[in-house]
């Protein structure tokens, strides 16, 4: 239990929500003027924008601030600077680059943390963060669309092991209001350090896939149930506090508490090959010491940079090769390649891709997925929840 717990320290000090990894221009280039405003700004903001190349401009009304920094900076080192104008605005353009997809960042004033005014906020990093959007290449399969979508919606269930109530998401697919008699498999999916259970669906877009996927016929119709994964009161940057996360009060909460109220008010399909766990970061540490040890209750296993499923691990599940039906491990490239995204975990451990294939060679259906030019961000898990979906539930 010492290692498993020390093993989850290192992913929860790694899985607080990265920013970006950004690549320095070259000397010569030259920033393109096509910025347009971001399509996470609120409602009539011109700032933040984007620009083709995947730069960044800010602008800030604070007269009488003195300083205003960025914390969405290249490689993190002090963020972008803004520079104040005669009107009381500060302006300033990100010095590189940025990965595309989704990043958190948020406003340094005279050495207060703030929020952009001009753009709606995420929780991330223990608390309501500023976001960004970067148009992605492949954003398509999590774009809406013109067709049937499914529902996402809040529950409240009872927590006697907390002595409290505790909140969820829940994603119903298209049709399930109107199919009276069908009953779904569910897969129950945690977010990362720092994140809470509304992260799936904001910053991951997991009902928009889902609904995607199902249009398109690639992936069986199934319940997604997102709860918040914290049970234990620590703070990130307290080692001491991390040291004393426990997984054991979240395992009742999960296996107790949530799965009998989720069978009891939904269609489902209440048994363990029609039931699979995932997570991203934290949330996928959560799964690798939950799952395994309930193989009654869980027939697919899903870590999106989140470690990894070793030989030795299947060793000390009994029963894990007949049970699991898919074992799916992914991560960004950027990961793979050692590089961090700020707060990301840089280059595993040990090899997921070898564990993966070793796992495949003795018989498991064992998936890894890199996805290509991302880091420990949400495109990474966008599109590792685009390509584990299809293999959920399939009939052996």
């Amino acid at each position: 239990m010492r290692l498993a717990r020390a093993t989850m320290i290192a992913c929860v000090v790694a899985a607080t929500p990265a920013l970006a990894q950004t690549t320095p221009p070259a000397p010569s280039a030259a920033i393109a003027e096509d910025f347009k405003p971001s399509s996470l700004n609120q409602p009539g903001q011109a700032y933040p924008q984007v620009n083709s190349q995947g730069y960044v401009r800010f602008r800030v009304t604070a007269p009488d601030a003195k300083a205003v920094r960025v914390s969405l900076g290249l490689g993190g080192r002090g963020g972008t600077v803004l520079t104040k104008a005669a009107d009381g605005s500060w302006t300033g353009t990100s010095e590189g680059p940025l990965d595309e997809g989704f990043h958190y960042y948020h406003l340094t004033v005279d050495g207060g943390t703030f929020n952009d005014p001009g753009t709606l906020n995420f929780y991330g990093s223990t608390r309501w963060e500023s976001g960004i959007e970067i148009p992605a290449r492949d954003a398509d399969f999590y774009a809406v669309k013109d067709v049937p979508h499914g529902r996402v919606e809040q529950i409240l269930f009872a927590s006697p092991s907390t002595r409290t109530h505790r909140r969820a998401f829940v994603y119903t697919p298209p049709g399930y209001d109107a199919a009276d008699d069908k009953r779904y498999p569910v897969l129950y999916l945690q977010h990362g350090w720092g994140e809470d259970e509304t992260a799936w669906s904001n910053q991951g877009h997991a009902n928009l896939i889902m609904d995607n996927l199902i249009a398109a016929r690639k992936a069986r119709p199934f319940i997604i149930v997102m709860t918040y994964g914290m049970t234990n009161d620590v703070r990130p940057g307290s080692p001491g506090g991390l040291a004393s996360f426990d997984i054991t009060p979240f395992r009742t909460v999960l296996i107790d508490e949530l799965i009998p109220y989720v069978d009891r008010h939904y269609r489902t399909q209440a048994d363990a090959p029609h039931r699979a766990m995932a997570g991203l970061s934290m949330g996928g540490f959560e799964t690798k010491l939950i799952a395994p040890k309930n193989l009654d209750t869980f027939g697919a296993i899903g870590l999106l940079s989140g470690g990894t499923i070793a030989p030795e691990d299947v060793a000390a599940a009994p029963g894990y090769k007949d049970k699991v039906r898919l074992t799916f491990v992914s991560y960004g490239s950027r990961e793979l390649e050692g590089g961090r995204t700020r707060g990301g975990p840089g280059r595993p451990s040990t090899d997921p891709r070898a564990n993966a294939e070793a796992l495949k060679r003795a018989g498991l259906n064992s998936v890894f997925y890199v996805s290509p030019d991302t880091g420990h961000e949400f495109l990474s898990w966008r599109r590792s929840l685009y390509q584990m979906a299809p293999l959920l539930f399939r009939d052996r």
